[in-house]
């Protein structure tokens, strides 16, 4: 780890031009990616957004319709076909690594970065969301725990790179960002 917050795991295959952003909810892989597209020059897309754009409703309504499977299904389908575009940061949600073949899939065809947060951090950033269905619940607090119990592992094992996000402002943590994927001949 180095003295900025920033850990790196060990390299993949060549996957130049494509950057996938997960972590926790309220880490702020949409902020940081649209800030990060911008600098590098490349498309931004958000699977949540692009999951909304093609159902025409919103998530919670996919969760209450179909459940969380269902919205995992159709959230691991978006991921198959987007991860393939050239020139991409895309931010995925919280739970797309829960999947196997999508972090099969992200792992392979670009670079992981980990938007590390901590569940304070999370339950600022989320607090009166109405969007967020996992957090439709009495406990906000232990329902944010019990998922970083079962997802920080997979975060950390299939991240190239891990940005810490506490206190830090999105230029920073876009200038690490880019910073590592230069030096790292991620990007061009």
């Amino acid at each position: 780890m180095t003295p900025s917050g920033v850990e790196t795991a060990l390299s993949g295959p060549e996957r130049a031009g494509r950057v996938f952003l997960i972590g926790p909810m309220g880490s702020g892989k949409s902020t940081v990616g649209r800030a990060l597209a911008a600098r590098l020059g490349l498309d931004f897309l958000d699977s949540d957004k692009l999951i909304e754009k093609r159902t025409g409703v919103d998530i919670p309504y996919i969760f209450e319709k179909e459940g969380e499977a269902g919205f995992r299904h159709r959230e691991a389908s978006v991921i198959e076909e987007v991860s393939m575009l050239p020139r991409l940061v895309l931010a995925t949600g919280g739970g797309a690594i829960l999947d196997a073949g999508t972090r099969q899939r992200l792992a392979s065809r670009g670079t992981v970065v980990y938007l590390e947060a901590t569940v304070e951090q999370q339950l600022r950033r989320t607090r009166g969301s109405t969007h967020r269905p996992l957090l439709q619940t009495e406990d906000p607090r232990s329902r944010l725990e019990e998922l970083m119990v079962v997802r920080a592992p997979l975060y950390q094992s299939l991240a190239d790179l891990t940005v810490r996000t506490s206190r830090r402002k999105v230029a920073c943590m876009v200038e690490d960002i880019t910073t590592w994927l230069l030096a790292n001949g991620k990007v061009s």
